[in-house]
């Protein structure tokens, strides 16, 4: 083996671990995430506020899909903040921003498309530096399986 792939090998094995800066800019984003998912977003799908119910509504799935949504938010909120769960919720968000980006652009015209595309970068942010935190839950889901 080259020199070359020795150390190609080597630094692969070798667990990312982010700075000290990069840790904690992270610790916030989950946080600020953790109460826009959990308070702004999710609690007036759960509660059934005139403006969630007008907007799904609007989106045709019923009253069922709003509350299945808020929950999904709700709960990804709260796993923002368990470490070993952080980064897979990340994901999972993302995964649910790209459903709002597409019904923005289909049931609303495009109305408020940018918001979700916002929120997907700090969510990327989240799941790249706690990548470690997923790959144990991995780890731990597979040695338990």
């Amino acid at each position: 083996m080259s020199d070359a792939s020795t150390s190609a090998t080597a630094t692969a094995l070798v667990p990312y671990t982010p700075s000290r800066r990069a840790h904690l800019t992270v610790r916030v984003l989950q946080i600020v995430l953790a109460l826009f998912f959990g308070v702004a977003s999710a609690a007036p799908k759960l509660v059934a506020h005139s403006s969630a119910t007008e907007s799904f509504d609007t989106i045709g799935f019923g009253h069922w899909f709003m509350y299945a949504v808020g929950a999904l938010e709700l709960a990804g909120a709260i796993a923002l903040l368990i470490p070993i769960l952080s980064g897979l919720s990340a994901l999972a968000l993302i995964g649910l921003m790209i459903g709002a980006f597409v019904t923005q652009l289909t049931a609303f015209d495009g109305q408020n498309a940018l918001t979700p595309v916002v929120l997907i970068v700090p969510l990327a942010a989240i799941a790249w530096v706690r990548r470690n935190h997923t790959a144990e839950l991995v780890a731990l889901v597979r040695g338990r399986v």
